[in-house]
């Protein structure tokens, strides 16, 4: 009978397992196709969503369902369906839905019965965010973005190989899973990069589930404050609510609540929020966001989301969309991502949900949510929820499923056919869609064929004078992923500059060229020569570096070094040359010390545990000492003017002469990096990393080692801290703060002490250094303190001003503090404005040493 069994299941599996195809349209009461519309089936606790067109398509097992089409602002419809083998084609229209205001008696002291409403949903905010304790599901992500207008030249420079319309066009399948406080875990199973047969999509379900139930909503790259949902505690500071009706939807009553900003620039949504009477959690939304709320980048975004119960009490979302428009340099377009969610599991943390109770309230007392609207005659207290006994749950997730690693793109996940995507994609393609792929997928082989790639670098190579100048110029040759560079003539943004000048060499020409080559696989090697001609100490000075990269996915990289050249005493190299020409020229004030060595480095940098980085480099110089051998300078227009150029020994206050002979050096750095915590992704050719709530914590070591006729002699080690903290509106802040001894000093040069990042000129040196301090006065081989602290307010102060919140200035404060030996304490406070013209910063800066105010002065430099 065993046998018997077995072989009639065999038999009925395929009977069992049939799968049919739905497939339709959805349209208005014009017979429009309503885009992005919302389909639920309720026995699977699963959605889809339909195509721009209106169209969608079902793949579900043979049986009966029940199916619910809806729409923000029609009436939803729900549909019995049987499902056979075969394709089945259902087309649904949906009416506009009426909406029936309350019979209430309005007295002029009444607010809009809007208030009442979204009160209840505030004070419920925190039961309906956390009411699972976890939850998995399958997420399916489409991403298109279009080009509806590209310039023929921007900034002088031709642009090729862009064309208008869809410019990129993606789709994903995830499995995504949560639990709580806040472990994720995704795996994106298939993956399908319009025009990239090997290519993996960016899209990142986890990313994408913004929830309006959280009090401030961060969107990556749109804004560096967030936004105020709606729903926040503090929802009534910031926004305006009308009440637009009420419609029923499947024995529910849904409010229809206009959201409106009490004021046009703070960073808050409009549009409509659906709330469910009597529970008081979010239906559906359809919110915006504009340039007055602060985003970057883009007009305006435009989020609507779909609510569905997927078990008893809880409420998840079955489809978000985001749609976008930008219009910039010549350029116009937009886009959309949207996420579908289906075969939702669902750990409740509540057998009975909370519910409000009406109470009469005490004399003179009122609720803090009440506080920014007119006092009620009846005061809300909630009953607060039944909570799943630790007995009755059933854990649905594994914690061992969660770990730093929050999502992989498991390596066959592009290598599924078009059967596959045919029978999983829940939304079909739109005709546009459907060209496009076969348009960029045909053409793929063109495109990466060496005629073509060839005829690309044409455009590209061609050299243009703004390129010399300040960018460098780039040879490409895409096809061979061989790349030929040379840096500018004017390094204005920090890079060394071909042409410089200095009181040693006079006018120099220092020439550095990169030649890389990358594989398929990531790996790449790097051939860097470098050479430099002092025209005024007539010495010639070469060198040659090799680096290869060869682990992308912890970034393993080696490099070899060797050669003679000339560098800055300060190892932190705290002045540019372009800034200290224009110093040297106009101004007659040489702060760049420099030296000569002839040496030979070898060098790694690697991560060989998630979060865990090392570097080192081992290095052997002859170390030789410069003198100046030019005075010339613009200023100067008569013989007898006294030059103010000093020597090219620095000043340094633990040594009465800084001056060095030659010498030999053999010294040793390791540098250990730690970051708790760190989440990372997974792809089969890279790592990426994130953040951390953690700050990362470095251990520096240098020793100078007597061996090999090495001179000096010394060890020092240093324990670093730094971070980046947000606080919401309020801004975000960076602090650095390092430590460092020294010790067993037996043979030590200037160039082994350790150096600040000073500056003392217009232009802003390191933001996390100092703006006002003497570039090697307090360079010290002692204990020392250094500490960095900068706050961005991100306009929380300046979108008060009229005239700052129109330019969209932000305000900025920093501190920056030493303690050495010779320094004592000392102490730099800066006030500063930053996005001038979008990358300028203007900062005041005051120091004081030991309590008394030492100098004042104003930096500019670029902050974005």
């Amino acid at each position: 009978m065993r046998h018997f069994y077995l072989l009639l299941l065999l038999l009925l599996l395929p009977v069992l397992s049939m799968a049919g195809m739905l497939r339709g349209r959805i349209t208005d009461e014009n017979g429009q196709g309503l885009p992005f519309a919302s389909i639920y089936i309720k026995e699977t606790a699963s959605g889809t969503a339909s195509n721009d067109q209106g169209d969608y398509q079902l793949q579900l097992r043979s049986g009966t369902y029940t199916l619910e089409f809806k729409y923000v602002g029609y009436r939803a419809r729900f549909e019995t369906v049987t499902v056979t083998e075969g394709t089945q084609e259902l087309n649904v229209q949906l009416q506009p839905e009426v909406l029936e205001l309350k019979e209430v008696t309005v007295r002029a002291a009444d607010e809009d019965p809007a208030y009442g409403i979204m009160r209840n949903a505030i004070r419920l905010r925190k039961y309906h965010q956390n009411e699972v304790n976890a939850w998995s599901a399958r997420v399916y992500m489409k991403g298109v973005g279009r080009m509806d207008k590209v310039p023929s030249k921007i900034l002088g420079m031709k642009i090729v190989d862009v064309d208008t319309g869809i410019v990129y066009l993606s789709e994903s399948v995830s499995e995504l899973r949560f639990k709580k406080p806040n472990k994720i875990n995704e795996r994106m199973i298939s993956s399908k990069v319009s025009g990239q047969k090997k290519g993996f999509s960016f899209n990142q379900a986890s990313e994408m589930s913004i929830s309006f139930y959280d009090n401030l909503l961060k969107v990556e790259g749109l804004s560096e404050r967030g936004f105020v949902s709606p729903l926040a505690s503090n929802a009534l500071f910031y926004y305006r609510f009308e009440y637009l009706g009420t419609f029923q939807e499947d024995g529910r009553t849904i409010n229809k609540i206009k959201v409106i900003p009490r004021r046009k620039n703070d960073p808050v949504f409009s549009g409509n929020i659906y709330i469910v009477d009597g529970s008081w959690r979010i239906h559906s939304t359809d919110l915006r966001l504009t340039k007055s709320a602060g985003i970057e980048f883009v007009d305006w975004i435009r989020v609507r989301q779909v609510y569905a119960p997927v078990a008893e009490h809880v409420w998840m979302p079955v489809s978000q969309r985001f749609s976008f428009e930008a219009a910039g340099l010549g350029f116009k377009g937009g886009g959309y991502a949207m996420g579908v969610y289906s075969n939702y599991k669902v750990q409740p943390a509540y057998a009975r949900p909370p519910q409000l109770q009406e109470v009469e309230p005490e004399p003179e007392e009122e609720t803090a949510v009440a506080a920014a609207a007119p006092a009620k005659k009846t005061k809300v207290r909630v009953i607060e929820p039944q909570e799943v006994a630790p007995e009755a749950q059933q854990p649905i997730l594994e914690d061992k499923l969660f770990s730093k690693e929050i999502m992989v793109v498991e390596e066959d996940a592009n290598e599924r056919d078009s059967a596959y995507w045919a029978a999983i994609r829940p939304v079909p393609l739109t005709e546009e869609e459907v060209v496009d792929y076969h348009k960029k997928d045909s053409l793929e082989v063109i495109k990466k064929s060496q005629p073509y790639q060839d005829s690309l670098d044409r455009v590209r190579n061609k050299p243009s004078f703004g390129s010399f100048l300040v960018g460098g110029y780039t040879y490409s040759n895409s096809f061979q992923r061989k790349f030929f560079s040379i840096n500018p003539i004017l390094g204005v943004t920090g890079e060394p500059s071909i042409l410089q000048y200095n009181t040693v060499e006079g006018v120099v020409a220092d020439v550095r060229m990169e030649f890389t080559k990358r594989f398929e696989d990531r790996r790449r090697y790097e051939i860097a020569p470098a050479v430099r001609y002092g025209f005024s100490n007539e010495k010639l000075n070469a060198k040659l570096r090799l680096t290869y990269n060869y682990d992308p996915i912890d970034n393993s990289t080696v490099s070899v070094e060797g050669g003679r050249y000339v560098e800055q005493i300060s190892t932190v190299n705290p002045i540019s040359p372009f800034v200290n020409t224009l110093y040297t020229l106009v101004a007659e004030r040489n702060y760049m010390k420099l030296y000569q060595r002839d040496f030979a480095r070898v060098s790694y940098r690697g991560e060989p545990l998630n979060g865990v980085f090392l570097n080192g480099w081992l290095d052997y110089a002859h170390r030789m000492p410069l003198q100046n051998t030019a005075d010339f300078s613009l200023r100067k227009d008569q013989e007898d003017v006294e030059s103010r150029f000093t020597s090219n020994v620095p000043e340094n206050a633990e040594l009465a002469d800084a001056a060095f002979s030659p010498h030999e050096a053999l010294t040793l750095s390791l540098s250990l990096s730690y970051r708790p915590g760190q989440e990372y992704i997974s792809r089969p050719d890279n790592k990426i990393n994130l953040g951390s709530k953690y700050p990362t914590l470095t251990l520096g070591y240098r020793t100078g080692l007597k061996a090999l006729g090495s001179d000096v002699h010394f060890s020092t080690a240093a324990l670093h801290i730094s971070d980046d903290v947000s606080m919401g509106l309020l801004g975000s802040s960076k602090y650095s703060v390092m430590g460092g001894v020294f010790w067993n000093k037996k043979a030590m040069y200037l160039m082994d002490y350790k150096h600040f990042n000073g500056n003392r000129t217009l232009f802003a040196g390191i933001y996390e250094g100092f703006q006002l301090l003497d570039y090697y006065r307090y360079s010290t081989n002692n204990r020392y303190l250094e500490a960095h602290y900068e706050h961005h307010f991100n306009g929380f102060l300046f979108n008060k001003v009229p005239l700052f919140r129109r330019l969209k200035w932000q305000e900025v404060v920093s501190l920056n503090y030493l303690n050495t030996q010779q320094s004592r304490h000392y102490l730099e406070l800066g006030l500063g404005i930053e996005h001038i013209f979008k990358v300028i910063r203007v900062d005041f800066v005051t120091s004081f040493q030991e309590g008394n105010k030492a100098r004042t002065g104003f930096t500019i430099g670029v902050g974005f």
